[in-house]
């Protein structure tokens, strides 16, 4: 597309005075050459009144000047004089025309203009064959912008996910209203859309505007109905929108579709010319957005001639015409089957609750779900505190510096003081001594705080590093890696061991944590299949110090804070409670971590966050659901 020019010709250009400018040389070419320059110049530069007035008639000139820069609105034009031809008096130049188009590729073609010689030198003749050769006394042109259809976001068996789905605009017709505050208040109780933004929003519309409350996918509409239908001033004209197969399905990741928001036009102008305009449908989120271009395509035009009499009836006659090109489809590694029985477990929970999955070996993002109760971008982004799921990279650190063996004898007292700080068991429970193993399955703080304080301030930190915690992802939607401080030490590295002080991580990346457990080697986590890594591949934990850690785990299941999951096959994980807050006792986030082994799905990994779930039970009843989702 044509680089802007210094002068921008917008939707109404300004009448502007300037004398004609005339050349008076000798030549008659060169003065005609002149002042067709001359006129072009005015034009180009957005001066309507100092090219009009070079003509034969300026008012009828600025007149169709004026009605070609609405024709044509945000567009601006360059133009190229070419060959001067003089007779007697009259004269014709060659001139190319290019117009920069608003969010559409340029428009070129070639045209002449007239001039005539007057007493003060030559003038352009006034006419509509100035703008275009095609264009006829009583016409003007039509510019008609047209984008390609979106091209589809698929999941890993190549399906498209977002499809033309029915919605419902339910709003308010201002021109049927009869009372505002009965309507803002039914509305409002039907939709949850604030009673006071309905009324703000009508009140501010003028007479016959339909203002828009909500936007309802057809089943949404249905449930509302008989609350809404006949309230006087409602109105619900229908709709097709890309939605995907429900509202929250793998949201934090796909993104959604809608009309271009002034924020995305923005982001996608270059060098000030925007490519796209208000009224696309674009990507507004996720990888919807991040694949913008590739998904949206290049937009297309038609331009054509037709009366300025809209009682004519003319359709108008097609001038020219650029079609639109297609985006290309983006495949995602969603697994349809995984998501919808994420979305089915979470649903299960009032609280707000993210359920991640992603492919050991890979870091494939299989499923990336969060209930209607929750933000869903905290699946990916949320920083949270891991409580005792932290217990797998804690392990990590122990085994790798031979500081315990599965066997060994430990130590698990009801509660341990740190620096005159006490931390203590649930509820206090003291196992007394037993192998590291039951110590692990029965998540036992005080055994892992004693023995994480022998480690080096630094090892729990280059645990974690081994599976990719803290790194810089380089990722279409942002995923927290998370992030464990190298250089704790005291009340601080004792709460860190069980996942408390200052550890924070995503649901996403814990699910990354227990992929590289089940896979023996961690892996980049993949948003898009095919596309450049993320980033170095983890380094992993010795092979050997996995070998001892899944038993660990394994022993979860079977006997430990688990045991409910202990009919869904070959599972391995962590339960962890984690708290947070300044309540007398603290809110606790509930956690579970872990893979499953050749389940339906193949093996897949997984984490679970229950947002203020007060114990890891709430994590592992939802993994439950999922896990008895998948047969």
């Amino acid at each position: 597309m044509a680089a802007r020019r210094t002068a921008v010709l917008g939707t109404v250009l300004t009448l502007l005075s300037a004398p004609v400018l005339t050349a008076c040389s000798g030549s008659s070419e060169d003065d005609v050459r002149a002042a067709a320059q001359a006129f072009l110049d005015d034009w180009t530069g957005g001066d309507t009144g100092a090219a009009a007035a070079g003509t034969t008639d300026p008012d009828a000139a600025g007149a169709l000047l004026e009605q070609t820069a609405a024709d044509l609105p945000g567009a601006t034009l360059a133009a190229e004089l070419g060959d001067v031809t003089v007779d007697d008096g009259t004269a014709t130049a060659a001139w190319t025309a290019t117009w920069d188009l608003a969010a559409a590729p340029d428009w070129t073609y070639d045209a002449t203009l007239e001039l005539r010689e007057a007493e003060e030198g030559w003038e352009v003749v006034a006419g509509p064959t100035v703008v275009h050769p095609e264009l006829g006394e009583g016409q003007r042109l039509q510019l008609t912008r047209s984008l390609p259809e979106r091209a589809a976001i698929t999941d890993a068996a190549g399906q498209p996910i977002f499809v033309p789905t029915e919605v419902v605009n339910v709003g308010v017709d201002t021109a049927q209203v009869t009372d505002l505050p009965a309507l803002a208040s039914a509305l409002s109780a039907a939709t949850g859309v604030a009673a006071e933004d309905i009324t703000a929003d009508v009140q501010a519309a003028p007479p016959g505007q339909f203002v828009p409350v909500i936007t309802l996918r057809r089943p949404q509409f249905e449930a509302i109905r008989a609350q809404v239908f006949d309230l006087p001033g409602a109105v619900f004209p229908t709709d097709t929108r890309l939605l995907a197969p429900s509202p929250r399905f793998a949201a934090a990741l796909l993104g959604r579709v809608g009309d271009a928001t002034a924020e995305v036009i923005e982001e996608t102008t270059t060098d000030g010319v925007a490519a796209y305009a208000a009224g696309d449908e674009l990507g507004l989120s996720g990888l919807q957005r991040a694949f913008q271009e590739q998904l949206t395509g290049t937009p297309g035009y038609t331009v054509s001639v037709l009366s300025t009499d809209e009682t004519t009836g003319d359709p108008g006659r097609e001038v020219a015409a650029v079609a639109p090109v297609p985006g290309s489809p983006l495949q995602t590694p969603i697994v349809r089957a995984l998501q919808e029985a994420a979305d089915g477990a979470v649903a299960t929970q009032p609280l707000p609750t993210h359920l991640v999955v992603v492919r050991p070996g890979t870091g494939e993002l299989l499923a990336v779900s969060s209930n209607e109760a929750a933000a869903a971008g905290n699946a990916l982004t949320g920083q949270y505190p891991p409580g005792s799921s932290m217990k797998t990279i804690t392990a990590t650190a122990l085994l790798s510096a031979g500081t315990v063996t599965p066997d060994a004898p430990v130590a698990c007292p009801g509660t341990t003081v740190v620096d005159g700080r006490e931390f203590e068991n649930q509820d206090q429970f003291d196992l007394g001594t037993v192998p590291f193993t039951e110590a692990f399955a029965q998540s036992c703080n005080t055994t892992f705080i004693q023995a994480a304080l022998q480690l080096p301030d630094d090892a729990l930190a280059a645990a974690a590093a081994s599976y990719g915690v803290g790194s810089d992802w380089q990722l279409p939607v942002e995923l927290f890696s998370g992030s464990v401080p190298t250089d704790s030490t005291g009340t601080t590295k004792a709460a860190d061991a069980i996942g408390q002080g200052q550890v924070l991580m995503s649901p996403a990346q814990m699910a990354l944590v227990a992929a590289g457990v089940a896979a023996g080697t961690p892996a980049v986590p993949v948003e898009v299949v095919g596309a450049e890594p993320a980033g170095p591949a983890p380094a992993g934990p010795d092979p050997a110090v996995l070998d001892q850690l899944r038993p660990l785990m394994r022993q979860v299941v079977l006997t430990g804070t688990a045991r409910e999951l202990a009919d869904r096959g070959e599972v391995y994980g962590k339960t962890g409670t984690a708290e947070f807050g300044s309540n007398t006792p603290p809110d606790a986030h509930g956690w579970f971590v872990g893979y499953q082994l050749a389940g339906p799905q193949g093996d897949v990994a997984f984490a679970v966050l229950v947002e203020g779930g007060q114990s890891s039970s709430t994590a592992v009843a939802v993994t439950d659901a999922f896990l008895g989702a998948l047969g």
